[in-house]
């Protein structure tokens, strides 16, 4: 799958001496996405300011974030955003059966929304409706920045190729139809 001259990730050691304060706990396990962004330090810092929002601050439930994010991963065939999120996902008490419902595409509320987001760059009335019936405002622009966010990392770790961290399983990633 390797091309000639990808971005190559940096070892655990420098991507945290490169990203200081910003970097992750150094006991958190390596990461080939961390490695990867630490190669521009100054937009690292900046973005995993931003970033770390969504994911610890968001007006978003935890179940509805990952459920968005498992879906522009699908979409965008990011193997690295889908292994990573599947991992989150269970944490937050999302079923296996609910992330088939994720891969398969179905006629979800929330599949629906990434579905427009990434095809049409918005919502349609009928599905801005149907969000507003359980989402405020901020939780609406929280949602809108998640599906964008993580499309933009989707395509990085694609464009750069980011293998899986060691340890990480493919998630039944192959199966994509």
């Amino acid at each position: 799958m390797n091309h000639p001259r990808r971005i190559a990730p940096l070892p655990h050691a420098e991507y945290l001496k490169a990203l200081g304060p910003s970097a992750p706990d150094p006991q958190k396990p390596p990461s080939n996405a961390l490695g990867l962004l630490a190669r521009h330090p100054e937009l690292a810092k900046a973005f995993l300011a931003f970033n770390k929002y969504l994911l610890v601050d968001s007006t978003l439930s935890k179940r509805t974030r990952e459920l968005v994010v498992l879906r522009v991963a699908w979409r965008r065939q990011c193997r690295y955003e889908w292994a990573q999120h599947v991992l989150i996902a269970r944490r937050a008490g999302i079923s296996d059966e609910e992330i088939d419902l994720v891969r398969t595409g179905a006629p979800t509320l929330l599949n629906r929304a990434v579905d427009e987001l990434e095809t049409d760059s918005r919502l349609s009335d009928a599905t801005y409706e149907a969000l507003g019936a359980d989402l405020d405002e901020q939780q609406l622009l929280d949602l809108v920045f998640t599906v964008g966010t993580y499309g933009v990392l989707a395509t990085t770790f694609n464009t750069f190729e980011v293998e899986l961290d060691p340890g990480i399983p493919h998630e039944n990633f192959n199966s994509h139809t």
